[in-house]
Formats: C-alpha cells, sequence, structure tokens
C-alpha cells in the first residue's frame, strides 16, 4: 500500500524553544554527550518492547535480536541512530518529541542566569535527552514505526530546531526508530569512525544491548579497519558483574544512563544478595534533586531486571515514596519473566527485595552522615523535606530515619537545617525530659515566635520547623532515643524538673491573684476562646494563643484549610503573662469602658503572631486606632 504524500507544520512548546537554543550555547563544551542520550534512548525503546512483547508476542514481528546500531556518512555529513525497540506511534512523537511534559518546567527556566557554566548544571540536571542531537545538528530527521502496526502507519517527524517541526506519514517495514543527524558546520569531527567508537566505549560501554557501528557509512579510507558490523561495547549488565571488575567510571556513566541525569551521582551501593533468596541491587543517590521530586503524577521508582531481562522501569513498590529520589536497578532471580504490577502489589519477593534495598540506602547515608558531614549537608539540602516523609511511611525504620533527620533550631537561629537529633540531645539541659519543638508557616515566624520566649530566657533548645511536611513528621516521629518530641504551642507548659519547687508556688500563687481578671476575660471573649489562663511561658509579649494537649495545631489547621480541607477548628486557650503591662493595665482598670476592645486587640494581636488570619481585619484596626487616639 502506498501513502499518500502530507506534510504538516507544528510548532513547538515555548518551553522546548528555550531549551534548544540554551542547550546548543551552555553544553557545547560537552558536545559528545548527544550520542550517550541518543543511544540511551534507543536502548530504552528496546527494553519497553521487550516489557511489552511478554504478554504480546506477535510486537516481536518476527525479529527479537535487539540491537542499535550507528554510522555515518562523510559526504551527506549525517549521523544516523537506528534501534529495532518499540518505536512510537504519531501522537507519541508529538507527545515525546514536541513538548516538555515536566513538572516545575516554568521554575526551571526561571532558575537559570546565563551563566554558561551554571546553566549547563541545570539543563543536565532538567534532562537533555533528544533535543541533545541539537548541539551538533541544525537539521533532525526522525522517522519511527510502533511494534504491531502496519508499514503504512510509520511517521516521519523533522526540525532545524528552531520554532517548528514537520510531521508526515511514510512506509517503514521495520519496527523502531531512526534518528539522522545532518551535522552544522565545523562539527565534522564527528564523521569519523574512531572519534564515535571511543565517545560509546566511553558513556554506554554497560548498555545491555549491542551497539553495532555499520561498515558501509565508513569513509572510505576506513573500510579495511573494521569488520563488518563491529559491536563496539561490552553489551552485558554493569551490575550483574562483580565490584573488582567495574570502575568508579563505569559505575558513573551507568548511573547518568539510568537516571538520565547529567552529573556523577553522590554515592551508590552495589550488592547481591545469595540464600533463599538472590539478587543484585546497583541502587544511587544523585547530587541534585530533579525538578519534578514533588510532582504527585510522576512515577518514581527503580529499574526491575529478571535474571537480566528488562521487565518494568519505576517499580514504585521496590522503594518507598520518602526514597523516591533513588535509582538504580534490580535484578532478580526468583521472581517470573511475565510479572505485573499486580502481582508485585502482593509479592513477598519484592516485600522482601524491598525492605533490603532500603536498608542499603538508609545505611549509606548514616554512613556518609557520620564519615562527610559537608557531603551530608548538601544532600540534605537537597532532599531533606522528602526524607521527613519517611517516620510517617516507614515505622520499621523509624529510628534510623530520626538519625538521619536534620533541624534549624535555637541553638543557632539559622535557617539551615543543621543539627541532628542525637546532637539536641547531648546538649539537652539538666533534668530536661523532652525534645521541644515549634511549627509555623515561615522560619521567621518560629524563630519569633512569643512562645519561645521562657525557653529562651532558660537556655532550653527548641527546633524550629517551618517545611510544610514538619506537621507530618511530628505526628509520626513522637520520641526520638527514648525522649519525647512535645511542641512548645499545645497544653499546659510543665517544664519538669528545669523548674524548682518556689517557681512553682509562685505561679500558682499569681494564678490566684490573677482569676478574676482571667474570669472577665474569658466572659468578654465568650466561645472565641476554650480557655482563659495565666501563662509562665511569656517574658515580653502579653498574650499568647494555646492548642489543646490532644487538639491540632493552628499550623496545622491552616496547612490543610489552604489545601480546600474542612477542618472542625478546635478553639484556643488564650494564655495572659501577669508581668506585662497592658495585663497589668486590665487587671488595675477592672471592667472600664474600653475593656473589651482592649482584650479582642490581645486576641487578635496573638493570633497574628502565630500567623493566623483575622477574621475582621477593619475592626481590629478600628479598636487599635481609637485606643492610639486616646493615648495622646
Amino acid at each position: 500500500m502506498t501513502v499518500e504524500a502530507h506534510k504538516e507544520t507544528l510548532g513547538f512548546q515555548t518551553e522546548v524553544k528555550q531549551l534548544l537554543q540554551l542547550m546548543i550555547h551552555s553544553l557545547y563544551s560537552n558536545k559528545e554527550i548527544f550520542l550517550r542520550e541518543l543511544i540511551s534512548n534507543a536502548s530504552d525503546a528496546c527494553d519497553k518492547l521487550r516489557f511489552e512483547a511478554l504478554s504480546d508476542d506477535a510486537l516481536w514481528e518476527g525479529d527479537n535480536e535487539l540491537k542499535i546500531r550507528v554510522s555515518f556518512d562523510k559526504d551527506a555529513r549525517t549521523i544516523t541512530l537506528r534501534d529495532n525497540g518499540i518505536g512510537m506511534s504519531r501522537q507519541e512523537v508529538i507527545d515525546n518529541i514536541g513538548t516538555i511534559a515536566k513538572s516545575g518546567t516554568r521554575q526551571f527556566f526561571e532558575s537559570l542566569t546565563g551563566d554558561q557554566a551554571k546553566d549547563a548544571h541545570l539543563i543536565g540536571q532538567f534532562g537533555v535527552g533528544f533535543y541533545s542531537a541539537f548541539i551538533i545538528a541544525d537539521k533532525v530527521t526522525l522517522t519511527t514505526r510502533r511494534a504491531g502496526v502496519g508499514a503504512e502507519h510509520a511517521v516521519r517527524w523533522e526540525s532545524a530546531g528552531l520554532g517548528d517541526y514537520t510531521l508526515e506519514t511514510v512506509e517503514q517495514a521495520g519496527r523502531g526508530t531512526e534518528v539522522v543527524l545532518h551535522l552544522r558546520e565545523g562539527e565534522d569531527e564527528f564523521l569519523d569512525g574512531w572519534r564515535l567508537r571511543n565517545i560509546i566505549r566511553k558513556y554506554s560501554d554497560h548498555i545491555t544491548l549491542p551497539i553495532v557501528m555499520e561498515k558501509e557509512r565508513y569513509g572510505e579510507e576506513e573500510k579495511e579497519q573494521a569488520p563488518e558490523d563491529e559491536t563496539v561495547n561490552q553489551a552485558s549488565a554493569l551490575w550483574a558483574r562483580a565490584r573488582s571488575e567495574v570502575s568508579e567510571e563505569e559505575y558513573k556513566e551507568f548511573y547518568k544512563h539510568v537516571a538520565h541525569d547529567f552529573e556523577d551521582p553522590l554515592l551508590w551501593s552495589h550488592n547481591r544478595v545469595e540464600g533463599k533468596l538472590e539478587y543484585t541491587s546497583l541502587l544511587y543517590i544523585p547530587q541534585r534533586a530533579p525538578f519534578d521530586l514533588w510532582d504527585r503524577e510522576r512515577h518514581h521508582g527503580i529499574k526491575l531486571y529478571v535474571r537480566r531481562v528488562f521487565i518494568m522501569e519505576d517499580a514504585e513498590k521496590l522503594m518507598p515514596t520518602y526514597l523516591r529520589f533513588v535509582r538504580g536497578v534490580i535484578d532478580s532471580n526468583d521472581l517470573p519473566l511475565n510479572v505485573s504490577r499486580e502481582i508485585l502489589q502482593h509479592s513477598k519477593v519484592i516485600d522482601s527485595m524491598r525492605g533490603g534495598s532500603v536498608k542499603k540506602v538508609l545505611g549509606m547515608l548514616e554512613d556518609l552522615a557520620k564519615n562527610d558531614a559537608e557531603k551530608y549537608q548538601n544532600f540534605w539540602n537537597e532532599f531533606g523535606r522528602v526524607l521527613k516523609e519517611g517516620p510517617g511511611e516507614d515505622f520499621a525504620n523509624r529510628e534510623q530515619i530520626g538519625k538521619l533527620l536534620r533541624f534549624a533550631t535555637t541553638h543557632t537561629d539559622s535557617s539551615e537545617q543543621t543539627v541532628a537529633l542525637a546532637d539536641y540531645i547531648g546538649r539537652m539541659k539538666e533534668g530536661q525530659e523532652a525534645i521541644y519543638y515549634i511549627t509555623a508557616d515561615t522560619f521567621a515566624a518560629a524563630k519569633n515566635s512569643p512562645h519561645l520566649e521562657i525557653f529562651r530566657k532558660k537556655g532550653i533548645e527548641v527546633l524550629l520547623l517551618s517545611d510544610r511536611v514538619d506537621e507530618w513528621l511530628v505526628s509520626s516521629l513522637t520520641e526520638f532515643d527514648g525522649k519525647p518530641l512535645k511542641s512548645v504551642t499545645k497544653g499546659a507548659l510543665d517544664l519538669g524538673k528545669l523548674e524548682d519547687e518556689e517557681e512553682k508556688k509562685a505561679q500558682e500563687k499569681v494564678a490566684d491573684d490573677f482569676k478574676d481578671l482571667v474570669a472577665k476575660v474569658q466572659e468578654t471573649l465568650g466561645d472565641k476562646v476554650k480557655e482563659v489562663r495565666i501563662t509562665h511561658r511569656l517574658t515580653s509579649s502579653p498574650a499568647c494563643l494555646v492548642a489543646g494537649e490532644h487538639d491540632m495545631s493552628a499550623n496545622l489547621e491552616r496547612i490543610l484549610k489552604q489545601a480546600g480541607q474542612k477542618v472542625g477548628g478546635s478553639k484556643p486557650i488564650l494564655e495572659l503573662n501577669p508581668e506585662h503591662p497592658l495585663v497589668l493595665r486590665l487587671k488595675a482598670e477592672g471592667a472600664g469602658a474600653r475593656f473589651g476592645d482592649w482584650v479582642s486587640i490581645l486576641f487578635d494581636q496573638a493570633l497574628l503572631a502565630e500567623g493566623g488570619q483575622l477574621d475582621d481585619p477593619a475592626a481590629f484596626v478600628q479598636r487599635l486606632n481609637q485606643l492610639l487616639l486616646e493615648l495622646r
């Protein structure tokens, strides 16, 4: 059947145009990575075919010898890569090449500085992929047919990498994808068989499929140097080799392939487990967080192999969500080749491999924290908020995760999260029984909260928690090393042995002296508050709001409301500072004409101080202005 030629011109997504221009200039000093990226894509396409063919044997189309072919033509000044993998449909070409469907795309471009050295790292962090072809090519032609689809349904994509691309339907007998790079002027160094073979061996030696250089496209002077269809790479599973046989450089290049990352990994662990359960794992921790780390729709996980046969990528059951930044492969000898995601849900083999792999990752991080604090701090700055999800998700490893957590505290008053819980415990006051913390919307709100006044006076360290995930963390990590974690904004303040008996008796006497005022304030505020009481947690502020011991914190309530959830809204407790002049004036004046206004202002100020919002801001301003006028 002959296909009627029809060429359609479509525009690139705006972000694609930006990325192409930035990449051509920023990655110019590392041009050879184009070959690594295109071979990596071809390898993934072959892996996907192998997986889909497990349930549909017809996809092989009589050709089950997967390979990647590389050739060049000096006269035409082209480099060609072919694979016989899964291929793409017309819509897949548009979705995968015409757009960048990645969370954080806009923020990514906003973070670019124009500094080529810095931007190169950012672009690598974002992911280079297919677009790397335009580093050396001024035109790229891609022809592809999806496996299992007739020859008349192939599609050809072509672009000069400027603002648009063309699509047309063409005939292609075999499945898979061919990419032809039409080189820019000055890029003839890549029209050289020796140069291309060296690049392949440098970056792609670990690819488990044969990467074949085709003799027929060699230049005349090289025909006698190269054998027919020379396989350039080792084409063996790197993780299946003994650790002593794998160089550091090979580990790094394999990471870049499996993670689609531009930078070297932070660290890795290569292990073989034998016994009742047999599997090999090669797990990496990246240096930087990917831009889609917080994308809920993005699947994160590990590549799963069974006896060196690729089964699926993003096998999320092999790694918990709080370790979604981990990349790598796990190869099992105990799973069937036709394993599905449904089978993985209830597999004891998967549970065992997952448990062992989590221990390896946490162990890696523990060793890093112990042996290289600076490197661990860099890791924490990138992935700390994700790791904080751990205690709530992984109860069995809660204590070990707790050792890895880092916090900002009143010890330094810095927003940098550098303090380990073990460090905090090491500085605890004699007689201190709890680890104290405060949660707030921002670091400044936490640091300057009136709830900290008595703690600062007595030199008691408090954790300053301002990440949204912190509320989830403290609801799960309720103690560490036998010490309970206690909020300074909830319940009655009881410092236990940190207060002597004289202090406690004095507090009881003051509370008794102010009981009439407390009753009047309670009556004035009515159902706005659960209770009014005298406090000893304040030294310079007149009042503060406290949540009940078992109530939801005000910060969590605000977070849930912002997320659109309906919250019952427990009433706060108003605590008054008996030593503050405003409170003393209220006590002296009793039920004066402005008593209600003063009480309302104290309540509203306390609400604002902890990051809350006023129900009636205009009324607050009006009361305050009136009182200021009277004080003139």
